[in-house]
């Protein structure tokens, strides 16, 4: 399992994505899930993927094989960034069938889910959330963050603190304490996180960067985190006495 989110600002969007992926607890590995395209000054996109680690790199190859052939169904040739969610929604739909159809009777699922995001030249930013049976939804001012794979437990804390008017600090911020929260429920979530800033109407290519437990400003908002909790808790008024009795 995995676990990626994107929130959508008015200034710019971010991502996130951790590397697990797990077979089993004896079989557990390390899979960029976060993939960067683009061309200076005309697109920018970032796909992310959870589900299915098979269906996902087989979509990803794909994608790639239409940008180098220059074809009709290259990424770089649509028009909106709503084409593109649906022309990865239907690689992951054939994909997965086709996989299903080999493996008959082996119960396996091989669905996967995507969250693209980014701009194309003379379009608004937008994010996209692709489900395992191809069909899309986009994040929106009322609700400008998306998330796949284990999603449950950081999605309390961008509930609480994410809007469409935050700054992308806030939002590194919150992204970085919805992975920690994360990572500390379910083993099949782990370091390292890779971490992508695109500003809205740059056009630009950021590689964006990889924090691993060895990340001197990870931890320090990881622990100023834990310690506000602490602190907080430590600062609620006494429970009244009839809750004792």
């Amino acid at each position: 399992m995995t676990y990626c989110a994107a929130i959508r600002l008015k200034t710019g969007i971010v991502f996130a994505s951790d590397t697990r992926t797990n077979a089993g607890i004896d079989h557990i590995s390390t899979f960029k899930k976060l993939f960067t395209f683009g061309q200076q000054g005309h697109c920018f996109f970032t796909i992310q993927t959870a589900g299915n680690l098979a269906t996902s790199q087989a979509v990803i190859s794909l994608i790639n094989n239409d940008i180098n052939e220059d074809n009709e169904r290259s990424i770089y040739r649509q028009n909106t960034l709503f084409d593109i969610a649906n022309l990865i929604g239907e690689h992951a739909t054939n994909v997965a069938k086709e996989s299903e159809r080999r493996a008959v009777h082996t119960g396996n699922n091989f669905t996967s889910s995507f969250l693209i995001g980014g701009q194309i030249a003379g379009e608004a930013p937008e994010l996209f959330l692709v489900y395992g049976d191809g069909n899309c939804l986009h994040a929106t001012r009322d609700t400008p963050f998306l998330q796949i794979g284990e999603s449950k437990y950081g999605k309390p804390i961008l509930d609480r603190v994410i809007n469409y008017d935050n700054t992308i600090d806030k939002a590194i911020h919150a992204l970085l304490v919805s992975f920690d929260a994360t990572i500390r429920s379910n083993l099949s979530v782990g370091y390292p996180i890779d971490l992508l800033v695109y500003q809205n109407d740059s056009l630009a290519q950021p590689t964006g960067v990889r924090l691993d437990t060895d990340s001197v400003y990870l931890n320090q908002v990881r622990q100023t985190w834990s310690d506000g909790l602490l602190g907080l808790l430590d600062n609620l008024d006494h429970p009244p006495s009839d809750y004792y009795t």
